[in-house]
């Protein structure tokens, strides 16, 4: 199973198949690592474990998955690499001058910095190009809270 599970990543990009599969049992653990977002999950967990670097592995990934769990029951604060302080050192990079907005393209860019995929596309500010910290903060939670929350819904 650990050969097949390998071919199947290696053979995805973001959930779209880049090579034909060479049978049905492929596809079908394809479509399963897809449908409960185990690539995902396997990323996350990864980035928190060198993020962090725990003494505990073992018992740090089971806090984790045991946090995911009940972020599942009680939605909205699932594990996560990144807080609020993260956020606005982010934002300060960012705005350098301190003006209090970016733009909507450093907005943009920063989403997908933070491995954001699914995120506001016309956040408020937009039509502006002046995206406050406010709303950059509100819109990258919300991105890396729907990006950290890899359970089957």
């Amino acid at each position: 199973m650990c050969g097949i599970t390998a071919t199947v990543i290696n053979l995805q990009t973001d959930g779209e198949p880049v090579a034909e599969m060479s049978s049905p049992r492929e596809q079908e653990a394809a479509e399963y690592l897809d449908k409960h977002k185990i690539v995902e999950l396997m990323d996350n967990l990864t980035s928190m474990l060198f993020f962090y670097r725990p003494d505990r592995p073992r018992e740090f990934l089971i806090e984790q998955l045991e946090k995911l769990k009940v972020s599942k029951v009680h939605p909205g604060n699932p594990p996560c690499l990144f807080n609020d302080s993260n956020l606005d050192a982010l934002f300060g990079i960012l705005d350098p001058s301190h003006q209090g907005f970016i733009t909507y393209s450093q907005y943009k860019e920063a989403l997908k910095t933070l491995g954001i995929k699914n995120f506001n596309e016309f956040p408020e500010g937009a039509s502006d190009d002046r995206i406050s910290q406010e709303t950059f903060i509100r819109e990258a939670t919300e991105g890396l809270v729907g990006s950290a929350a890899t359970f089957h819904q």
